[in-house]
C-alpha cells in the first residue's frame, strides 16, 4: 500500500491550493487524488467557452440535478459542479469577489476565532495578482492572476449608468471599500485565458518529486483505525479498489456536495441517515450533509435593436468556428471574453447593513443555464438573493460511491427569500427602463409585459428560477458547542483525528458574491494551520463595510 503523508481528495478550487502550498516543504509527500481528468480542452481554457461547460454534463460537468423542490413547483434544477483538475474553478463565470467583510465578521461572531474580515483580507492578498499591481485590499504577485473589466461593448457601460440613474450607487471595485453599487466585475482571466485554481497553483509544481496526482481515482470512502483517519480508498479507472495510506492527515477538498457524501459513505453523519443504507456508524455527526445554503436566481431579458451582443457576434456555424480558430492559434478574438463584464450589489431594502441581491449582466439572452437558445440579440440581468434564510442538505441515494448524491436545496421556504427576490425582479426593471439603455432595450423577453403583479412574479420564480451555482454550508465551522458544526475553527472534523475538511462546504453562513474566491482563500488559511504556521497579523488595510456615509 502506497504510503503519503498527506492525501488531497479532490483537485478542485482548494485541492490545487493544498497541494501547492503543503509541497513547498520538501520533506512531505502529497497526493491528490482527482475523480476527474486534466483540464487540457480549449473549452476549459477560452473564456468563451463557459457557456458549453456549464449547461452540459460531461468530462468537466457532474451535471447533478436536485431532488424535487417543493417550492419551485416541485421541478429538479440542475446543479453544474466542475470535475477535473480546478474543479468548479474550471467551468464557471470567472467572476473574483470576495463577499462582504460583514459576512466574515459575523463567522468571527459565531466563535469562530481568526476568520474575521481582518484576518482573512491577508490570504486573499496573498493568492491574489491583480492586474496593474496590488493595493490595500488587492495582493499583486499571488498565483491567482485577476483581470479588469475591458470590454469596450458600450452596454455593459450603459447599465452602469443605468442603475445610476435609478438611483443606486456605483463603485469602481466590489471588493475594495465599498461593495455596494454598480460597477465593473473583476474576473480570474489572463491575457485571454481562463485562469483557474488548477492553472495558478496545481500546473506550477507538478514538477515536484514530492508531489503525485492521480486522475480517474474516485473516491469510495476514507479508511479509519478507530477514530483516527489513515487512507483513502478510492475506485481506478479500471474500476478496482485501490487503499493508499496517509500518514498525518486526509484533507477532504470534494466540495460542498460530495464532501458531505463522502463522510457519509465512509460512516460519518448522522446514524438514522447511514442505517437507511446499511453503513456502519464511525462518528455519529448529525450535521454532516446539513445546513445547505446557495444563492437562487433569476434571469431578465431584453431584446436589442443593434447587432452587438453575442448572438450576433457569433452568429452561423462559420463564423463559430472563426472564433475558435482565431482563439486556438493567435489567442485573439471573441473567445478572449466570458460576456459578463459589469454588475451590481443592492439592497432590497434600505435598512439592511449590508447588499442582499447581486446582479450579473450578461450580453446575451441568457435562459436555463443557456440550454435554452433564444435567436435574438439582447441582454439579461441575472438577480440572486445574496443571504438566504432557506436551508436544504445533502443526503445519499444509495452506499454505492458511484452513485449521484441526494440534493434536497430546499430554495424559497422562507417569506423573507421570496420577497427579497421578488423586489430585485422590480428593480431590474426600473434600470432596464432608464434612458442609459435605450439604444440597446427594446422589448421585455423574460418575464415579459403580462408578469406583473407580486402573485404574478411569484409564479413566474417559481416557474424559472436556477441555481447560479453558489452551494456552501454542508460540512459548516463551529465553535465548540456548537453540536451540529461538523468541523472546527481549524477545519478539524469534530471528534476524529487526521482529516480535515477545506472547501466551501466549511462555511457556516453563504458570503455575499461568487464563492470561488473565498474558497481559495480558506485552502490558503488551511495550509498555514496544517503546516503549523503562525497566521499573518490581521490586516491594517481600511475596514471594508460598504458605509457610504464613511466612503
Amino acid at each position: 500500500m502506497d504510503s503519503y503523508d498527506y492525501i488531497i481528495i479532490g483537485a478542485g478550487s482548494a485541492g490545487c491550493v493544498l497541494a501547492n502550498r503543503l509541497t513547498e516543504d520538501a520533506s512531505v509527500r502529497v497526493l491528490v487524488l482527482e475523480a476527474g481528468g486534466k483540464d487540457n480542452s480549449i473549452l476549459v481554457k477560452m473564456p468563451a467557452g463557459v457557456g458549453s461547460l456549464i449547461g452540459n454534463k460531461g468530462t468537466y460537468n457532474w451535471g447533478f440535478w436536485t431532488e424535487d423542490e417543493p417550492n419551485l413547483n416541485n421541478r429538479k434544477l440542475w446543479w453544474p459542479r466542475g470535475k477535473g483538475w480546478g474543479g468548479s474553478s474550471s467551468i464557471n463565470g470567472m467572476i473574483y469577489i470576495r463577499g462582504h467583510a460583514r459576512d466574515y465578521d459575523q463567522w468571527r461572531q459565531m466563535g469562530l476565532e481568526g476568520w474575521s474580515y481582518r484576518d482573512v483580507l491577508p490570504y486573499f492578498k496573498r493568492s491574489e495578482a491583480l492586474e496593474g499591481g496590488g493595493d490595500e485590499w488587492h495582493g499583486g504577485d499571488g498565483p491567482l492572476k485577476v483581470s479588469k473589466a475591458s470590454s469596450p461593448n458600450p452596454i455593459f457601460h450603459a447599465t452602469v449608468e443605468a442603475g445610476a440613474q435609478a438611483g443606486h450607487p456605483t463603485t469602481k471595485d466590489f471588493n475594495g471599500f465599498q461593495q455596494e453599487g454598480w460597477g465593473p466585475y473583476q474576473m480570474t482571466i489572463h491575457d485571454g485565458e481562463r485562469w483557474s485554481a488548477a492553472k495558478g497553483y496545481l500546473h506550477p509544481v507538478m514538477n515536484r518529486p514530492n508531489l503525485t496526482c492521480i486522475t480517474g481515482a474516485r473516491t469510495s470512502r476514507i479508511v479509519f483505525e478507530g477514530d483516527r483517519a489513515t487512507g483513502v480508498e478510492y475506485l481506478n479507472e479500471a474500476g478496482e479498489k485501490v487503499v493508499v495510506n496517509a500518514a498525518r492527515e486526509v484533507l477532504l477538498c470534494a466540495g460542498a456536495v460530495q464532501s458531505p457524501q463522502i463522510l457519509q459513505l465512509s460512516g460519518i453523519g448522522d446514524p438514522e441517515e447511514l442505517a437507511k443504507h446499511g453503513i456502519s456508524v464511525v462518528k455519529a455527526l448529525k450535521g454532516v450533509g446539513t445546513n445547505l445554503q446557495d444563492h437562487l436566481d433569476v434571469t431578465l431579458s431584453w431584446e436589442c435593436p443593434k447587432p452587438i451582443t453575442a448572438f450576433s457576434l457569433r452568429k452561423g456555424l462559420i463564423r463559430t468556428l472563426l472564433i475558435g480558430i482565431n482563439y486556438t492559434f493567435f489567442k485573439k478574438g471573441l473567445g478572449r471574453q466570458q460576456f459578463l463584464e459589469s454588475g451590481a450589489f443592492l439592497k432590497s431594502r434600505p435598512d439592511l447593513d449590508r447588499p442582499d441581491l447581486q446582479i450579473h449582466t450578461v450580453l446575451a439572452v441568457m435562459q436555463n443555464h443557456g440550454k435554452t437558445i433564444i435567436e435574438k440579440d439582447g441582454f439579461t440581468f441575472h438577480v440572486c438573493q445574496l443571504r438566504p434564510e432557506s436551508r436544504g442538505r445533502v443526503g445519499l441515494k444509495s452506499a454505492d460511491p458511484k452513485d449521484d448524491p441526494a440534493i434536497f436545496a430546499n430554495y424559497l421556504s422562507t417569506e423573507e427569500d421570496r420577497r427579497a427576490l421578488r423586489e430585485g425582479v422590480k428593480m431590474m426593471r426600473k434600470v432596464a427602463a432608464q434612458s442609459a439603455l435605450d439604444p440597446y432595450r427594446t422589448n421585455e423577453l423574460f418575464p415579459g409585459e403580462a408578469v406583473q403583479t407580486d402573485e404574478e412574479i411569484d409564479a413566474w420564480i417559481r416557474d424559472v428560477a436556477e441555481t447560479i451555482y453558489h452551494p456552501v454550508g454542508t460540512c459548516r465551522m463551529g465553535s465548540a458547542d456548537d453540536e451540529m458544526a461538523v468541523v472546527d475553527g481549524e477545519l478539524k472534523v469534530r471528534g476524529l483525528k487526521g482529516l480535515r475538511v477545506v472547501d466551501a462546504s466549511v462555511m457556516p453562513t453563504l458570503v455575499g458574491g461568487n464563492t470561488n474566491a473565498p474558497t481559495i482563500m480558506i485552502a490558503e488559511k488551511a495550509a498555514d494551520m496544517i503546516r503549523g504556521k503562525a497566521a499573518p497579523a490581521p490586516d491594517d488595510a481600511p475596514v471594508f463595510d460598504g458605509d457610504l456615509a464613511a466612503a
